[in-house]
């Protein structure tokens, strides 16, 4: 016989308190019952830390210069996360979380969501530059997502405080196009039913966020990857950024997966990875051709989309007071477009090799 889902959170509820008395109070974890791995590690940091579950948390917020430094630092963070966020307001519509983004060290830089800071537990944490870190404040989605580095869903009696165990929250790290954690994306309610599937919502909204933070790079070709079978075109697709060169200026987490590159690790030239010419690939993004199975030096095959950078449309300008270099661009491209998009014709044509043309013209074709 099926358990009826309030029967279940009763007893899931029921189990944590007996772990809280366990381990908490009587410091004897191997006599609890069997907690996530993430909760039990963060429950002894924070026990290492001189932490006492029964203390007050009092939400101290960082000081001014601090908090000046945070939000100029996350500037490329804040960009990419604004529409990201503001969606999210519809997928929580009634449910009344609310949507906290952290930098790296757990210290807030944007609340979004319906806040009623008539609420003490509310008030206490939606407000920009306050610590939030598992130092500060114990065991969070926050502290856990930055320490973890993983999706994580938590129950309210999970948290380290007892003060804290109003707090149901979602958590995901966040990941810039180097592979370095830049901050965290939390779903928070305060004394509200609990919805486990913000986890899912966090981690596709947090990659939402790092596949922004991945376009934001300059760059002059962007490969959309995915493997044979997959559709192209939505934010599962690995997104790889090149210059005019072929030099990787950034990537996404799914693209690093795809190619075998370590998080922090530079990524060099796209030909230490792509088992094919990479004049290729932006011959391809000339001639508009959808997606193309690419291989790898892994043996490996990947789907793969060029496409140059989109710029807005800019009308053709007259030749008399313009620049040189825009003229020498208006003819490199209007050869590429005689040459149908053929690139090695329009470099014959011109006398120029095709690297000349993808350095001074990749940016601005589209």
């Amino acid at each position: 016989m099926s358990t009826s889902p309030h029967a279940a959170t009763a007893e899931r509820l029921a189990l944590i308190e007996q772990a809280r008395r366990a381990v908490l109070d009587a410091r004897e974890p191997e006599a609890s019952p069997r907690l996530s791995p993430w909760v039990a590690r963060s429950w002894q940091r924070c026990l290492q830390l001189g932490l006492e579950h029964h203390r007050e948390v009092a939400f101290e917020p960082v000081s001014d210069a601090q908090m000046r430094r945070a939000l100029e630092a996350s500037e490329p963070l804040l960009q990419a996360a604004s529409p990201v966020i503001r969606s999210l307001s519809r997928a929580m519509a009634h449910t009344h979380y609310f949507a906290i983004l952290t930098d790296a060290q757990g210290v807030v830089i944007d609340v979004n969501g319906p806040v009623d800071r008539h609420e003490p537990g509310v008030s206490g944490i939606a407000r920009l530059g306050v610590d939030l870190s598992e130092r500060a404040v114990g065991t969070t989605a926050i502290g856990m997502a930055l320490t973890d580095l993983q999706p994580v869903w938590l129950h309210r009696g999970e948290h380290f405080f007892d003060a804290t165990g109003v707090y149901s929250c979602a958590g995901a790290p966040i990941w810039d196009p180097d592979g370095h954690c830049v901050g965290m994306l939390d779903l928070t309610g305060v004394n509200v039913s609990e919805q486990p599937a913000l986890k899912h919502l966090v981690s596709q909204s947090a990659r939402s966020i790092e596949n922004a933070l991945a376009l934001a790079r300059p760059h002059h070709l962007l490969l959309r990857m995915n493997w044979p079978g997959r559709v192209l075109g939505d934010d599962s697709d690995g997104l790889v950024c090149l210059d005019g060169d072929g030099d990787i200026t950034g990537m996404n987490r799914p693209a690093a997966d795809m190619l075998g590159v370590s998080p922090g690790v530079p990524a060099g030239h796209a030909s230490l990875h792509f088992a094919a010419p990479i004049e290729g690939l932006f011959d391809a993004a000339a001639a508009h051709r959808g997606g193309q199975e690419v291989p790898l030096w892994s043996g490996l095959r990947l789907q793969v989309l060029a496409q140059f950078e989109r710029r807005n449309a800019r009308s053709a300008p007259a030749t008399q007071g313009v620049p040189l270099k825009d003229l020498e661009t208006a003819l490199i491209r209007k050869a590429v477009d005689d040459a149908r998009g053929n690139v090695k014709e329009a470099a014959s044509a011109l006398g120029i090799s095709r690297a000349t043309i993808y350095r001074k013209l990749g940016a601005r074709r589209r």
